[in-house]
């Protein structure tokens, strides 16, 4: 199994999309975009396609592991310096390339920051420590994680962290608004968790997320509770769980600055333009390489800790 060669599905409710001049060109229904995806990821690397930081493809599986948890690592160092930290709460798991029926997830009590592909603990479906780190693990994120790997057989990584801002989005009980170029990321492919049932040590509350995420979204509000982000990839999950974070806090401050406002208005954009947005923007390969400008910055960082996405480069 290669995460680089998954397929992803965009299902866009338009038939219409706007472009340049005004002009409107129509577009197949819902349905495979892969064409139309790869013409966005070249339309954001001008020049040559075939840019440093692109997915590559692996054939062995070993190495694709090793490539798994070098990102797996470099996402938390990243989550570290964005403040995502929140005492034990927070953690991202990695889909064995070797065995799919078991993942990889961070270790209990051990900072963000200070985190390398050693630390990552290797468990079954069952919650038994199999290989790496054999050390404890947070429980909670070990039940929500377990859960949706199982219902999403589309899904190698997933994060979720206990920010600032992803908590107090949470509190409101909404979804993102399309107020920006970045928020349409997001466009028809998030949802929000209403029914917060604490702690999630039981495996009937991570049951219901998982129902709730449905079978295509990337990204899940989690009422009262925090952010949670899905992908192919290491890099397109860890991407959108930052920009769904940031997306919250400006979405929060468009909303104190146009309360009670005879002077400012919201403005959302239109489904039109969203979804032409959502398909130039949204795919996995644009996403992991929107994570490299973070990610080769924790690299450069770390000592020899973490290697480079274009280490894994073989062409």
């Amino acid at each position: 199994m290669s995460e680089s060669s998954s397929t992803t599905t965009f299902t866009v409710p338009i038939n219409v999309v706007k472009v340049s001049g005004g002009t409107s060109v129509e577009k197949t229904k819902a349905g495979r975009y892969d064409t139309e995806v790869k013409e966005g990821c070249k339309n954001l690397a001008m020049g040559i396609y075939e840019h440093p930081y692109r997915l590559p493809k692996i054939e062995d599986p070993y190495i694709e592991r090793d490539w798994l948890l070098n990102l797996m690592a470099g996402a938390f160092r990243v989550f570290a310096k964005k403040g995502f930290c929140e005492g034990p709460a927070g953690h991202i798991s990695v889909r064995d390339p070797v065995d799919p029926n078991t993942f990889w997830i961070n270790p209990l009590a051990v900072h963000f920051s200070l985190l390398t592909p050693h630390h990552m603990v290797h468990v079954d479906e069952d919650g038994t420590v199999i290989g790496g780190n054999r050390t404890t693990v947070n429980a909670a994120g070990f039940k929500i994680h377990s859960v949706i790997h199982q219902a999403r057989p589309d899904v190698n990584c997933i994060c979720h962290v206990h920010s600032t801002s992803g908590k107090a989005f949470s509190a409101l009980g909404s979804k993102l608004d399309m107020l920006n170029q970045d928020a349409c990321i997001f466009f028809n492919n998030h949802t929000v968790y209403k029914d917060f049932g604490g702690v999630v040590l039981e495996s009937e509350e991570a049951k219901h997320i998982a129902e709730a995420m449905g079978p295509t979204n990337r990204s899940i509000i989690l009422q009262n509770h925090g952010l949670l982000t899905v992908g192919s990839n290491v890099g397109e999950a860890a991407y959108l769980l930052c920009l769904m974070d940031k997306t919250c806090e400006v979405q929060m401050k468009v909303d104190a600055v146009t309360q009670n406002s005879n002077r400012y208005k919201r403005i959302v954009i239109g489904d039109v333009e969203a979804g032409y947005t959502y398909n130039m923007t949204s795919s996995p390969e644009n996403l992991y390489s929107s994570f490299a400008g973070d990610y080769e910055l924790e690299v450069a960082n770390s000592n020899g800790a973490l290697k480079s996405m274009t280490s894994y480069h073989t062409v």
